[in-house]
């Protein structure tokens, strides 16, 4: 009777210490350098690219779509503007006038007031949740360097890092990886919240070393030129151990590759 009371307080304690260990920490796709992707957020979809990773329009595409190229075994990253406001979008009523600011360059679009985290996190939450529920494995947030720009609002490096992390805490509680877009000077502070990195003309401004945090971490830097031939920058983008693209600026199918 002993051996057996002895048992059964020894496989009780063993299920009460089973059950205060910590939660696994949650896992998401982290993409290494190198890998080959196509880029396009304008026109009809090009599934056939035979690649392993699509980065597409959040808001254009639906969870059919995300399924079809889980399907051919691509992994699928979702577009946002997380620090512009966007008119054309289904969600631009929501956001307050008080938080709009200057265009950022581009038609519809105009810089956010990034300070108002009290405005900002509930909508880029929401946003999120739409890339999570259509089974996106990660998020490409956009304009993420306000505070570099004439945006209309006094924002400061700090106000940027703070806005910058709060995406990336919010990409990874649904269980997405989230890269870094552009946002160069900040790259110290912030490759240990981020995936992977995003860049456009980094060769072109002669910018590329500027990414090498990201590959030394292990993390894929997903860069794209415009206005460069291949032969300009390919062989730097080796070396680099980037994964670069030479797209047109509509960013449609249209690619060449190093």
């Amino acid at each position: 009777m002993l051996v057996v009371l002895l048992a059964l307080v020894l496989t009780g304690c063993s299920t009460s210490s089973g059950g205060t260990d910590a939660e696994p920490s949650p896992e998401w796709w982290r993409p290494r350098p190198g890998q080959d992707w196509q880029w396009q957020l304008t026109g009809r979809l090009d599934t056939s690219v035979d690649v392993p990773v699509y980065d597409i329009d959040g808001f254009h595409h639906s969870k059919e779509t995300v399924d079809a190229l889980h399907r051919d075994g691509r992994k699928v990253v979702c577009y946002l503007s997380t620090g512009a406001w966007e008119d054309f979008r289904p969600d631009a009523d929501d956001f307050p006038r008080s938080v709009i600011g200057r265009g950022n360059g581009w038609e519809g679009e105009r810089w956010l007031d990034i300070r108002r985290t009290d405005v900002l996190e509930p909508l880029m939450a929401e946003r999120l949740d739409m890339c999570r529920d259509k089974g996106f494995d990660a998020v490409e947030p956009d304009n993420m360097d306000g505070y570099r720009n004439r945006t209309g609002f006094p924002l400061t490096a700090g106000d940027q890092l703070r806005h910058n992390k709060l995406i990336a805490r919010l990409a990874h509680e649904r269980g997405m990886a989230v890269g870094l877009k552009n946002d160069l000077d900040q790259i110290p502070e912030l490759v240990g919240d981020f995936d992977f990195a995003v860049n456009e003309q980094c060769a072109q401004y002669g910018e590329c070393e500027r990414l090498t945090p990201f590959v030394e971490a292990g993390k894929a830097v997903f860069h794209a030129e415009y206005e460069l031939p291949t032969a300009r920058f390919c062989a730097d983008s080796r070396r680099l151990g980037l994964s670069s693209l030479l797209k047109r600026y509509p960013l449609d199918a249209w690619r060449r590759t190093c």
